[in-house]
């Protein structure tokens, strides 16, 4: 005797209560707030026992050195952002000990140049002395130069049309906001506003004082996306060309003849009346260039 096979039954499906529904169509997840870009950060030391290998790990913490920098830099030149789309997309950022003429050097990888290199010699490192005048100058001289690479590692370069002379001040404007200018470093107004290094790092200084905290965050904004014409640059940003911005930072500096050697460093008001302050300086100087390799 054969029964007939089961009929399968269709289960209901559950219906969301009404209400649950309704608020999920009103409510949205909450996007996280933007912040500090975090890149990997890789070291790598090709002679550990080189003099300047001993002097970097004896004076530095590498992993606080290079994520110290990197808030430095993002804090000087994006913060306060509206989000981190301003900021270069850098996701890993690799310090380079070995041995080598110069300095230090910034470069990305071929492959992927949103990983970027610092290369960075242990041959100049050595070289670094403490003083009695300076007892940290080995540390402070380290963590320098690792700001100011850390600088290139995050700029933008008007798609690379801008005066190197410009990026390299706005990498030693950030080292000279953190405190971590070296004793030789002097102010100066003889030459070219694009020299480079502090000489142009003190001028960028003077037009964050002169217009307002924040400006030179504004120069590096518009070297973002499009190229680099000196003219319509500077009026676009200042109302003046950057000959006219040099010559005012210029007269902020007059040499007293009635007291040699003295240094008199005006800051002047918009109404042109401004303050004076003594330094003992000499008369005639040159602006000081980083050492050969320092890029």
């Amino acid at each position: 005797m054969s029964s007939a096979p089961p009929t399968a039954t269709a289960s209901p499906i559950p219906l969301r209560p009404a209400k649950v529904a309704a608020e999920s169509a009103t409510t949205s997840r909450p996007h996280p707030k933007p912040g500090i870009p975090t890149p990997k950060l890789r070291l790598e030391c090709k002679d550990l026992t080189h003099p300047g290998a001993l002097i970097f790990f004896k004076t530095t913490n590498p992993a606080t050195i290079l994520s110290d920098a990197v808030t430095v830099v993002l804090q000087t030149l994006y913060i306060p952002f509206e989000g981190n789309a301003a900021i270069p997309p850098t996701r890993s950022i690799t310090l380079v000990l070995r041995s080598m003429p110069g300095v230090a050097y910034t470069t990305g990888i071929d492959l992927d140049d949103d990983h970027k290199e610092i290369h960075f010699s242990l041959d100049y490192i050595a070289g670094i002395k403490n003083t009695s005048a300076s007892p940290q100058r080995q540390r402070e001289e380290i963590e320098g130069v690792i700001v100011h690479e850390m600088v290139h590692c995050w700029q933008w370069n008007a798609l690379g049309t801008a005066p190197g002379g410009l990026i390299e001040g706005i990498a030693d404007f950030v080292r000279l906001r953190d405190a971590l200018g070296p004793p030789h470093w002097k102010k100066e107004s003889g030459g070219d506003w694009d020299a480079g290094y502090q000489h142009t790092a003190y001028f960028l200084e003077w037009m964050d004082a002169r217009f307002g905290e924040g400006n030179v965050m504004r120069v590096n904004e518009a070297l973002r996306d499009k190229r680099y014409d000196e003219k319509a640059f500077w009026k676009e940003l200042f109302g003046k060309s950057v000959q006219d911005l040099w010559s005012e930072y210029s007269r902020t500096f007059e040499v007293d003849d009635s007291e040699e050697g003295v240094l008199v460093e005006k800051y002047m008001d918009d109404d042109g009346k401004g303050n004076v302050k003594s330094n003992s300086e000499t008369k005639k100087r040159t602006p000081e260039r980083a050492p050969s390799g320092f890029v």
